[in-house]
C-alpha cells in the first residue's frame, strides 16, 4: 500500500493517476493509496484512502495502521497515542513499541442492519441466513464497519473459492453498493481463518476490515468470543469486539521502501486523464 503525502505531491490525485499508481506493470504497484494529511481539512491528521480502481473507499484498517505508522514515523505525531480523521469519523491510533511496529487501531462499531449496510430485500439484521447468489448457495452475515462486508461461514476456505465465488457475491444486485467477501472457518473460540474478496481490488492477502467484519460476525452469531485472532495469508492480527460492538483492531506494519517518482513516469501522471 502506498502512502502519498500532499505536501510532497503536487498533482491532484485523479482516478486515472490512481489506477497508474496502483497498475503493478506500468506504475509502482499496490492495493491501495492512503493520501494525507489533507491540507484542507480542519483535523491535522485527516487521510482518505482509495482503492486500486481510482474510487475512494469509506475505511480501510490496513490503511489506517499504515497512515498512523507514516505520521510517526515523518514526526507528525509526538505521543503513542493520536487520532486520524476519515471520512467524517474519528478513530484513534496507539503505538505499541518504539519502532511503531505494532499499532492498536479504533475501528468504530459493527453495524448489522441491512439498510445500513445495505442490502437489498431485507429488512432488519442478515444474520446467518442462506441466501442464493449467481445461482450458489451461501450462509451470509452481513455487517458494516464503516464499509459493507459479507462473512460466509461453512464454506470452502480457499483462495480458488474466493477467486471463484467473489466477483459473483460483490457485484450481486443484492448489494447496491458492492461488497467485500470473506469466507471464514473456526478454528476454536478465539481464532479465524479467513479468505478475502476484497471490493475494487479482488483476491487480497490482508484486510483490515475484513477482519473486524468476520470477528464481529463471528462473536454475533456465537462462533467465537472476543479477542478474536485472524490467520491471513498475508498475515495475522487481533480484533476485540466489545458488547456494544466497538471494534479494536491490532496488527504489524513494516516499512518496505521510501522514493521519488522519476521525472518522466511524473509526466506520465500529468498526461493521465479520467
Amino acid at each position: 500500500m502506498l502512502v502519498i503525502d500532499p505536501e510532497t505531491f503536487d498533482l491532484p490525485l485523479t482516478p486515472e493517476r490512481i489506477r497508474v499508481l496502483c497498475h503493478r506493470h506500468y506504475g509502482i504497484g499496490a492495493d491501495g493509496i492512503c493520501y494525507g494529511p489533507l491540507p484542507d481539512s480542519n483535523h491535522p491528521h485527516a487521510m482518505k484512502f482509495y482503492n486500486p480502481d481510482g474510487m475512494s473507499a469509506e475505511k480501510s484498517g490496513n490503511g489506517l495502521r499504515i497512515f498512523a505508522r507514516y505520521l510517526w514515523d515523518k514526526g507528525y505525531v509526538s505521543g503513542s497515542d493520536y487520532d486520524i480523521f476519515i471520512n467524517g469519523e474519528i478513530v484513534q491510533a496507539q503505538v505499541q513499541d518504539e519502532t511503531a511496529h505494532t499499532i492498536r487501531m479504533t475501528m468504530g462499531k459493527a453495524n448489522f442492519d441491512a439498510v445500513v449496510i445495505p442490502v437489498k430485500g431485507f429488512s432488519g439484521e442478515v444474520v446467518n441466513t442462506l441466501v442464493s447468489l449467481g445461482g450458489h448457495e451461501f450462509n451470509i452475515t452481513a455487517v458494516s464497519v464503516g464499509n459493507p462486508h459479507c462473512v460466509i461461514f461453512g464454506h470452502e476456505i480457499s483462495e480458488a473459492a474466493a477467486r471463484r465465488y467473489g466477483s459473483i457475491i460483490e457485484t450481486s444486485p443484492m448489494f447496491p453498493n458492492r461488497i467485500n467477501v470473506q469466507f471464514a472457518e473456526v478454528v476454536d473460540r478465539h481464532t479465524l481463518k479467513i479468505e478475502i474478496w476484497e471490493r475494487s481490488a479482488g483476491y487480497t492477502l490482508a484486510s483490515g476490515t475484513s477482519s473486524c467484519a468476520t470477528a464481529a460476525a463471528a462473536v454475533r452469531t456465537g462462533r467465537c468470543d472476543s479477542p478474536v485472532e485472524i490467520r491471513m495469508p498475508g498475515g495475522n492480527v487481533l480484533v476485540e469486539v466489545e458488547t456494544d460492538w466497538s471494534l479494536a483492531l491490532t496488527g504489524t506494519v513494516t516499512a518496505v521502501a521510501e522514493g521519488t517518482l522519476a521525472p518522466e513516469f511524473i509526466e506520465q501522471l500529468k498526461m493521465a486523464k479520467d
